[in-house]
């Protein structure tokens, strides 16, 4: 990957950390986001003792804000005009309901308009680096080989987890984590469907990836209990459930597949509405009213 550049959210810790050292060991120059430049700075320390030689970047965004996601997005923008991956890792669960500045609910803005309005804003860049198909080489450091350029989403699989578009952002009934956070998995698959949907013919791929449970994670910090307790105890360790997710990011087989679920290197079905093309639809318009976009 010698040339080609990524960013990889949520890279301060667990499954984002494990995906950003990956992507560096394999010669990519890896932008690390953090919610500021010290978290950011902090995980490029980590990632360089495993990988002496990475090329790293920090960038500081707070995901849940709008504001801070264009300033970020702004920024890269100003360092580099493609970009080869895009690995949205970031998330959050949360036991009580919380307001951002931009009025929404916090696990909403984060797990799902995050993802929704970064890669929007960075799409520009994937296309470009579609367009020139690898880095353009020097006399003496030859050109990168042509390579599709991938949004790679992390998500879950959702069960009978239905979107609910009288009450996105969980503001009736009792808030809990169990009741939010479901259904912002289910919408990750579906922007990721219709996003492969609107890039198509454009040589930029879209995938999600369930890496299943992940121990010793800060995503569980807030919620604590049995659900914690179970994932430490039966989940994987970063490194290993960071495994599908770098395949899609690297491997040439992953670059001719667009709008799937994986896990394990393997397909996943999606069920319900996650295979309902007029609610996926509905989803992105309710996104771009959200983020003020055309």
């Amino acid at each position: 990957m010698d040339g080609t550049v990524a960013l990889v959210t949520g890279a301060a810790s667990g499954l984002g950390n494990a995906v950003a050292t990956g992507l560096a060991r394999e010669g990519a120059l890896v932008v690390v986001v953090g919610r500021s430049t010290a978290r950011a700075e902090e995980a490029i320390k980590g990632i360089r003792l495993l990988v002496p030689a990475a090329l790293l970047e920090p960038l500081a965004c707070d995901l849940s804000v709008q504001s801070s996601i264009r300033t970020a997005a702004a920024e890269f923008l100003s360092r580099h005009d493609r970009l080869d991956v895009l690995v949205n890792a970031a998330g959050v669960f949360r036991k009580e309901r919380q307001v951002t500045p931009d009025g929404l609910e916090l696990t909403f803005a984060t797990n799902v308009m995050a993802y929704f309005l970064l890669t929007n804003l960075l799409l520009d860049a994937l296309k470009h680096a579609a367009v020139t198909g690898g880095s353009t080489g020097t006399a003496d450091r030859p050109a990168a080989p042509a390579r599709t350029p991938r949004i790679v989403n992390i998500a879950s699989k959702y069960g009978n987890t239905k979107l609910h578009f009288d009450d996105l952002q969980t503001a009736k009934g009792r808030y809990s984590y169990l009741r939010s956070t479901p259904p912002t998995m289910l919408a990750r698959v579906l922007l990721t469907q219709e996003f492969a949907e609107r890039l198509r013919g454009s040589d930029v791929v879209a995938n999600a990836v369930h890496p299943g449970l992940v121990k010793n994670t800060s995503l569980l910090q807030d919620v604590g209990g049995p659900f914690r307790w179970i994932t430490n105890t039966f989940g994987a360790p970063a490194e290993k459930a960071a495994d599908t997710a770098l395949w899609l990011a690297t491997s040439r087989e992953a670059g001719a597949v667009s709008g799937k679920l994986w896990a394990k290197r393997r397909e996943l079905p999606t069920p319900g509405m996650g295979s309902d093309s007029e609610v996926r639809t509905r989803l992105w318009d309710e996104c771009s009213h959200l983020a003020g976009l055309p």
